[in-house]
């Protein structure tokens, strides 16, 4: 069922699959780093693979617009891990998984969204695939914008560590970053 659903976002937004697999791995390395058992790195992995598939509700042409969403655009970009919430939950075998994509893009200081938690009310999954999502998108090109440096992007975790991200997470990051795991 969630290689459907990844084949159905990978169809609507064309950026979504070399990004979600990248997410997924950045995630299980730092999972791996931080010693969660290999059962629940795979429950990582999947929930790196599908933590954009609210997306799937999203018009391309927000989802590809080249230059600035308007107010109205980015709340309905703000919506994605809500409705990624809402396909997912109803599934048993799923409902864990909904969880982490409906908080990945809280942040550590309580200003993310969509329910503004903040610290350790953030599940430290969700937390890991905030930070491997940032870090992807960064070292990415978009539509709007090329990819960063390794060592501009470097510097953004620095910049946001304890604001945006996790310090553990991000400790753990710049450890594999300075070992070549994270690229």
């Amino acid at each position: 069922m969630i290689l459907s659903i990844i084949n159905i976002l990978e169809i609507h937004d064309k950026y979504t699959k070399g990004h979600s697999e990248n997410v997924a791995e950045i995630s299980a390395l730092i999972a791996r780093e931080m010693n969660y058992p290999e059962k629940e790195i795979k429950v990582i992995e999947w929930a790196g693979l599908v933590h954009d598939i609210g997306k799937i509700l999203i018009s391309n042409s927000i989802l590809n617009k080249p230059g600035r969403l308007s107010r109205k655009e980015f709340e309905q970009i703000k919506q994605h891990p809500v409705w990624g919430y809402e396909v997912l939950v109803g599934s048993d075998e799923l409902k864990e998984i909904a969880t982490y994509i409906r908080h990945h893009h809280e942040r550590w200081d309580g200003t993310g969204y969509p329910d503004q938690l903040s610290g350790e009310e953030i599940p430290k999954i969700a937390r890991i695939i905030a930070l491997a999502d940032s870090w992807d998108t960064m070292r990415s090109d978009r539509v709007y914008r090329q990819k960063l440096s390794l060592n501009t992007a470097r510097q953004e975790l620095i910049d946001n560590k304890g604001t945006q991200f996790d310090p553990e997470i991000v400790d753990i990051a710049l450890e594999l970053i300075v070992d070549g795991k994270i690229k």
